[in-house]
């Protein structure tokens, strides 16, 4: 098969400026509800873009761990490519997609880190396996071999027969403040709804974009 030739028309949903919250992050946790409700598979996956102080991208897909009026949270390792490039530049991206309800949203914001309480309460939630994993991992370094890791990852866990595993430096939440958010509906014949929210201060304005 022809990549040319792939089409799939869009005809589930409609999206209209009187069916949206005035508050997006309200209308956010509805899409979220519907995502659960709908099975969907990975609700909570995100593509996170980040880029460094001279603007080079990259981008991969973490999960939503913390959702509020205050934005959205996930956590992962302070060392790694993401966070080193955070450290750089506070400006994000962020990308759902929900392709079982045609649907993505869009959000442009700023990262800051979370306090170390909020940390250590997710850390230890999680868990033991994943917590083993997250100590011995300098994430995104170059490292040996797959046997390096296991190595690591033994001995660490021998290490804890005798002393609680506790949450390392490295590692910990970054809680997103949103500026844009955008709704995304496929529509037939590819005129999609794209409904966009731009915040100013504490206001909220909402506008429709050309698919």
């Amino acid at each position: 098969m022809e990549l040319a030739d792939i089409r799939k028309d869009y005809r589930l949903k409609v999206l209209d400026e009187q069916q949206v919250d005035s508050n997006p992050m309200n209308q956010f946790e509805s899409w979220l509800n519907e995502a659960f409700e709908a099975k969907v598979n990975e609700p909570t996956a995100m593509v996170l873009a980040t880029a460094t102080k001279l603007g080079i991208p990259s981008t991969r897909v973490v999960l939503l761990k913390a959702f509020s009026e205050n934005g959205f949270g996930f956590f992962t390792n302070y060392e790694s490519r993401k966070g080193e490039e955070i450290a750089e530049n506070q400006h994000v991206a962020l990308l759902f997609h929900w392709p079982e309800l045609e649907r993505q949203v869009r959000i442009e914001g700023v990262a800051q880190r979370t306090s170390d309480a909020v940390s250590d309460e997710y850390f230890n939630s999680r868990p033991f396996e994943s917590r083993l994993s997250a100590v011995i991992s300098a994430q995104s370094k170059v490292v040996p071999d797959r046997a390096y890791l296991e190595k690591l990852w033994t001995s660490q866990q021998d290490e804890t027969a005798t002393q609680p595993l506790t949450r390392p430096a490295f590692w910990g939440g970054f809680l997103i403040d949103p500026v844009k958010i955008e709704f995304w509906q496929g529509r037939s014949n590819r005129l999609h709804d794209r409904l966009l929210f731009s915040r100013k201060e504490s206001a909220w304005t909402l506008a429709r974009l050309a698919p």
